[in-house]
C-alpha cells in the first residue's frame, strides 16, 4: 500500500502546484464512482448514487487538503524527522504556516463537507423509504451504458464543482500567511453560504414534514405551497446554488489576488487572472445549469404538469410563485 501511494504521489508530482492537487482529486473521484457503479450496474439499483456522490466530495476535498503534506512525509519517509500533521484547531485562527493550514482551507473544505454530509444522509433516508428507487434512473437502470454514463456524469459533477476549493487548497499554506486575515469577498462568501446552506436544509425539512403529514392524513394536499415553496416553487434548488456561489466568492478572492495566483503557478497577468475567475465560476454556473436544464427543476416540472397541469389551484400556485428565485 505504502509502495503504490509512493508511485501515485510521484506520478502526479507537476510542476504546477494546481495540477498537482487538480489530477489526483479527479483521478479519485472517477475512482470512487467506478467502484460504486460496478455492483450498482449489476443489480440494477440506484440506492446508493447521491450517497456515492458525497463521500466523493467529502474525500475529494479531504484528499486535497491532506496532500501537500502526503507528498512532504512521503518524500521524508527515509528521514528520522517526517513533517508533522497540521493542526486543525491552530488552522482556524491561522493565516498559514509550516505545521497548519490557513483558515480559508478549512472553512471551504469543512462547508463542504457540512453540504454533502447533510445531503447525501437526508437522500439516502429518502431513497430508503422509497424502496431504492428514484424516477430519475427509470429509463437508464437496465442499460450498463446509459448507466454508467450517470456515473461518470456524477464524477465530472463533483470534480467541476469542487474545482475553487481545490485550487485554494492547492496554495501552500505559508504563501497565504500573506493574505490579510479578512477581506470583503471572505465575509460575503460565508454569508452567501451559510444563507444558501440554511435555505437549502429548511426547503427539504419542510417537504419532509408536509409529505410524512400527508402519510399520516393530516391533510389531503397534492403539492405543497406552504413555507418556502410559497415563495419558490424550487427553494431547495435556490439554496444549493446560492451556497456554491458563496464558495466560490470565498475562494475567487483567494484565486484572484497575487497571492493566490503565485501559489498556483499562474503568471498573474489579465489572462491568468480570468482563468482563475472561470475555475472559481464554473462551480456555481454548473450547478445552476444542472438545476435548471437538466435533472433539477425540468423533471419535477414535467412530474407536477402532468400529474395537475389542468387544476387551477395548481396554475394559480404556478402563476404567482417565481420557479427558481423566491420572491420577497
Amino acid at each position: 500500500m505504502s509502495s503504490l501511494l509512493h508511485t501515485m504521489l510521484s506520478a502526479t508530482n507537476f510542476r504546477n502546484p494546481f495540477l498537482r492537487t487538480l489530477i489526483p482529486s479527479i483521478g479519485l473521484a472517477y475512482g470512487i464512482q467506478a467502484a460504486f457503479a460496478v455492483p450498482s450496474i449489476a443489480f440494477q439499483t440506484e440506492r446508493f448514487y447521491d450517497l456515492s456522490g458525497s463521500l466523493t466530495y467529502i474525500s475529494c476535498t479531504a484528499l486535497s487538503l491532506y496532500l501537500p503534506t502526503l507528498r512532504a512525509r512521503a518524500a521524508a519517509s527515509f528521514s528520522a524527522t517526517a513533517p508533522q500533521w497540521p493542526s486543525l484547531l491552530a488552522s482556524l485562527t491561522s493565516k498559514g504556516g509550516v505545521n497548519a493550514w490557513n483558515w480559508r482551507q478549512v472553512v471551504l473544505s469543512a462547508a463542504v463537507t457540512i453540504w454533502a454530509a447533510r445531503l447525501g444522509t437526508f437522500l439516502y433516508s429518502r431513497i430508503t423509504s422509497e424502496n431504492g428507487e428514484d424516477s430519475r434512473f427509470d429509463k437508464i437502470r437496465s442499460s450498463p451504458p446509459k448507466f454508467l454514463g450517470a456515473w461518470a456524469a456524477q464524477a465530472t459533477w463533483v470534480s467541476l464543482c469542487l474545482m475553487p476549493v481545490l485550487a485554494v487548497n492547492s496554495i501552500p499554506a505559508t504563501a497565504l500567511a500573506a493574505l490579510p486575515f479578512f477581506t470583503i469577498t471572505d465575509i460575503l462568501g460565508l454569508l452567501l453560504y451559510v444563507g444558501g446552506l440554511t435555505f437549502e436544509a429548511t426547503a427539504d425539512r419542510q417537504k419532509s414534514q408536509w409529505m410524512e403529514e400527508k402519510k399520516q392524513k393530516k391533510h389531503e394536499e397534492d403539492f405543497l405551497t406552504r413555507g418556502l415553496w410559497s415563495k419558490s416553487r424550487h427553494p431547495n434548488y435556490f439554496g444549493e446554488s446560492t451556497l456554491w456561489t458563496g464558495i466560490a466568492t470565498t475562494a475567487a478572492g483567494v484565486m484572484l489576488s497575487g497571492v493566490g495566483q503565485a501559489g498556483m503557478g499562474l503568471s498573474g497577468g489579465i489572462g491568468a487572472k480570468l482563468g482563475a475567475l472561470a475555475m472559481a465560476g464554473v462551480s456555481p454556473a454548473f450547478v445552476t445549469f444542472l438545476l435548471l436544464k437538466v435533472s433539477g427543476v425540468p423533471l419535477s416540472e414535467t412530474k407536477y404538469d402532468k400529474r395537475y397541469g389542468d387544476r387551477k389551484d395548481y396554475q394559480e400556485w404556478k402563476k404567482n410563485t417565481p420557479m427558481f428565485i423566491p420572491k420577497l
